[in-house]
Formats: structure tokens, C-alpha cells, sequence
């Protein structure tokens, strides 16, 4: 680790007043030059430590950067991940408030509803499949707390992956019977369609994305467990969403999703 334990906890006490006052600060990787995954990780981490210890409850995961042209962008080999607590999971058809956001934009995912522990190593998507409670379309708001998104890869992590807002459909689909690769999306804004997508845009499958994440947290003594949902990954490129945008996402066989900003 190139930080300090004090760095650390001084970058991840400035993220948490970012996202309260909505007053982004200038990247990680502006002010220090030589800054390693496991720093990224460290603020990550620390920043939820303080989180839970003000009374917020860890009730998901959420992976980023799981395309193959995200990946190519940030010259990357794997995804990110972040972490979801009870706070950042809004309502659907609740508005979701620009006053509390600095530049949101959009991204359509499927959600896993786990019904068993998933812990690596050793998990593939036979594994994330069988620990499948179920599938929900969802919305997540992602937003960053650095400075006009003028940001790296390890900038993203130590920002839990610019995690911001969950928005779950009201729909749960068993898995089985469902090829996750094939499900088909259609993402309108403001009644005009605006990107299409399918499951495979997520390292091919959306289950290869759970259980790329559950051997991953390995390296930090952590599980997924039984009753958390995981945002599996986009399957369109985010899109900008503005005072009084409307969103809706409609995916093949599991349902849909609505949001608007106010």
C-alpha cells in the first residue's frame, strides 16, 4: 500500500462530506501519484466501516465496468465492485432528487436476489445460478464525487465503484428456464428509445459477473450472502439524466423499471 492509514481515512472521511453536501473533490489520482487497487480498496472499505457504524445496513453488492469497451477505456482486465447499503435503495416511482446528486446518469442492469451464501474461490455461474433466489430489472444511478467525472479506475473503486442509487423492479423472476444472456432490453428516456441491449454485454453472461464478484471478495474475507441482491452490471453505456427525465427500462421476460428525476 502506498497511503498512509491516515490518508486513507482522511480521502474516505472527504468522499463521505462530498456526497452529503453534493461538493465533489478533486481525484485520488491527482493528488497521489502512486496509488495501488488495494489503496482503492482500503477507502472503499473504510468508508463503510464508518457507514455501519452510523446505523446503515449492508444489503447488496454492485459490479461495475463489466463491459468489454468500459474495460478497454479504463485499460482494465476485470470489473470493480461497490457495496450497497440499505440508504442508497430507493423507491420505485419515488423521484429521485437532483439536489442530492452532482452529475447522475443511468445505467439498466439485472439484479440477483441471492438465496444462499456465495463465497469463493472456486464459484462459477453454475454456483451463482443455484444461489438464485431470483432476477429483477433495476435502475442504478450512478454518480461520482470527483470533480467532472475526470476519473480512473482506481479512482472508481475508492468511490464504491460511483455507486449512488438502486432502483429494483417490482417483479421477481425465477431463474430457472431463463438464459440471462439472451434477455433482451429496451431503455427509453422521456418516451423515446434511447439504447438496446442484452444479458451478454456482461462479460458475456450476467452470472459470470456474480461469480466473478464472489471469488473476488475473497481476497478481503468477504461473502455474499443469503438475502442480498447484486447489480450484476450494466448492459447499455450510462446515460445523462436531467431535472424532470423520465426513465423506463423493459427487459425480455423478467419485467420493467421506471424512474424519474425531479
Amino acid at each position: 500500500m502506498a497511503l498512509t492509514k491516515e490518508q486513507v481515512e482522511q480521502v474516505s472521511n472527504e468522499l463521505i462530506e462530498a456526497e452529503r453536501t453534493c461538493a465533489p473533490v478533486v481525484a485520488l489520482t491527482d493528488r497521489f501519484g502512486d496509488v495501488s487497487y488495494q489503496d482503492a480498496y482500503a477507502i472503499q472499505l473504510k468508508t463503510f466501516d464508518t457507514r455501519v457504524r452510523n446505523g446503515e445496513v449492508i444489503v447488496g453488492k454492485k459490479i461495475g465496468l463489466t463491459s468489454r469497451a468500459m474495460q478497454e477505456q479504463f485499460k482494465i482486465r476485470e470489473p470493480d465492485y461497490g457495496i450497497i447499503t440499505n440508504t442508497m435503495v430507493a423507491r420505485e416511482g419515488a423521484p429521485a432528487s437532483m439536489s442530492s446528486l452532482i452529475l447522475p446518469r443511468v445505467e439498466a442492469e439485472i439484479a440477483f436476489l441471492l438465496k444462499e451464501d456465495l463465497k469463493g474461490p472456486g464459484v462459477n455461474v453454475t454456483h451463482v445460478l443455484e444461489a438464485t433466489e431470483g432476477v429483477l430489472p433495476a435502475f442504478e444511478v450512478i454518480d461520482s464525487r470527483y470533480k467532472d467525472w475526470k476519473i480512473t479506475v482506481k479512482d472508481s473503486i475508492s468511490d464504491n465503484a460511483s455507486a449512488a442509487i438502486m432502483i429494483l423492479g417490482g417483479k421477481l423472476t425465477p431463474i430457472e428456464n431463463l438464459d440471462l444472456r439472451y434477455i433482451g432490453l429496451v431503455l427509453e428516456k422521456d418516451g423515446a428509445v434511447v439504447s438496446t441491449g442484452a444479458g451478454a454485454a456482461v462479460l458475456g453472461n450476467p452470472a459470470e459477473s456474480v461469480a466473478w464478484l464472489a471469488n473476488k471478495l475473497t481476497e478481503y474475507g468477504i461473502t455474499l450472502k443469503k438475502g442480498e441482491f447484486v447489480m450484476s452490471g450494466s448492459l447499455i453505456s450510462a446515460v445523462k439524466a436531467e431535472a424532470g427525465s423520465q426513465f423506463r427500462a423493459t427487459f425480455d421476460r423478467i419485467g420493467s423499471v421506471s424512474l424519474r428525476f425531479e
